[in-house]
């Protein structure tokens, strides 16, 4: 078993809550738990495997309590979320050929126009408009779902922020919305996690201890959102956007 201090463990743990405090509602976690596992002195593909290992028992915690309140379309998901999960091990595959920082740009760029646009539709998402799929929304929403989950499992941040985004643009309340994007997140974590353990790109020492943390930190977290509603999940939405662009735009300058 390899040496974890207490320190450290208490270190983890308290990053872990706070990630999936904020993860199990509008995603953005990784922002704080991959820093924290960085300095653990991991190196960076393990360091990716183990923060997805302990996020899928937070994103689990988090599905389950949405569903529970009734916040998940589970009738739409249950077509969406084998798409986030093929989409995802393509794209876990895929970034050991292709190094995904040209990405970062773009990534900048489309969470800048997300949080612009959520910030003048003022009103948005405070109400559920959805009706149903039609054929061409039903396309649409496939190939999001795949694409999506073909990105986190390749590059990753923003995924919450983006699929979050899409729920809302189909006509979604803000906290259904949360709900079906924590869902085919967890899809796309699964998928992650199992290619990442095939290739032993997992420390389980380190992901265990996070991933109980984050069990915790996503029963707080979608009590909150499912509680306060859309008054809480919008500026938390916009807030982790924020973050996100600030994070993106430090990578690109350094």
């Amino acid at each position: 078993m390899e040496n974890l201090s207490i320190e450290m463990l208490v270190f983890l743990m308290a990053a872990g809550f706070v990630a999936s405090f904020i993860d199990s509602v509008v995603g953005g976690g990784g922002i704080i738990a991959v820093p924290a596992l960085m300095l653990t002195g991991l190196p960076p593909v393990v360091v990716l495997g183990t923060n997805k290992m302990a996020a899928v028992m937070g994103s689990f915690t988090s599905v389950v309590s949405f569903i529970r309140s009734g916040k998940v379309d589970l009738g739409l998901i249950k077509y969406l979320f084998p798409l986030s999960v093929i989409g995802s091990a393509l794209g876990v595959y895929t970034v050991q050929f292709i190094p995904p920082e040209f990405l970062k740009p773009l990534v900048v760029v489309l969470l800048i126009l997300v949080t612009i646009y959520s910030l003048l539709r003022k009103n948005w998402g405070e109400t559920s408009t959805y009706a149903g799929l039609s054929g061409k929304t039903a396309w649409m929403s496939g190939l999001v779902a795949f694409a999506l989950g073909f990105y986190d499992g390749f590059f990753g941040p923003g995924t919450g922020s983006f699929l979050l985004f899409a729920f809302l643009l189909i006509g979604f309340d803000f906290v259904t919305a949360s709900g079906n994007s924590r869902a085919l997140n967890f899809g796309s974590n699964i998928a992650a996690v199992i290619v990442f353990a095939f290739i032993g790109s997992i420390n389980y020492y380190y992901a265990i201890p996070m991933g109980i943390a984050m069990v915790i930190g996503a029963i707080a977290g979608t009590k909150m959102a499912i509680t306060k509603g859309a008054a809480y999940v919008r500026p938390l939405f916009l807030s982790v956007s924020a973050l996100l662009i600030g994070k993106q735009l430090w990578d690109i300058m350094h």
